[in-house]
């Protein structure tokens, strides 16, 4: 059985957290990244709006938290937002980015997936919550695992 090493190292992860760190200099929005090996539950959307609860993602103030969620071996990715990011975009706001991530998954290249598909959010946050002298980062920007 494949664990997290596998496909992401402890540097990729440094260099990840810092992507989310960056994407967050760029808006208001709260950007967080889940991955586990399998998906829990039948259906990955499922599975994304739970641990969203569980990161405590729908407490920030403005409502637009996004949690970018990965399932390595069964080769799941939701990116799921939060009411206030909902409100504003549509179902195919994401489609861009999901396309940059698996594209980069496929040819076995994680961390840059992850990188480009986190810089990305973070510029498309950006346009609908652009970062204010006075944000406070409401969320932890590690990387969380299930």
């Amino acid at each position: 059985m494949s664990k997290l090493t596998d496909y992401i190292s402890k540097n990729d992860e440094t260099e990840i957290v810092d992507a989310i760190k960056a994407g967050e200099k760029q808006t208001s929005g709260e950007i967080r990244l889940h991955i586990e090996m399998k998906c829990p539950l039948e259906d990955p959307y499922d599975r994304a709006l739970a641990v969203f609860e569980e990161l405590n993602m729908h407490k920030t103030e403005l409502a637009n938290g996004i949690l970018l969620y990965v399932a390595l071996e069964d080769h799941k990715l939701v990116l799921c937002g939060d009411k206030g990011i909902n409100e504003k975009v549509g179902q195919g706001f994401w489609e861009s980015t999901v396309e940059i991530i698996t594209s980069h998954f496929k040819k076995n290249q994680y961390k840059e997936g992850l990188i480009k598909g986190i810089t990305e959010v973070g510029q498309k946050l950006k346009e609908y919550f652009p970062y204010q002298s006075d944000d406070t980062n409401e969320l932890k920007d590690d990387i969380s695992k299930g």
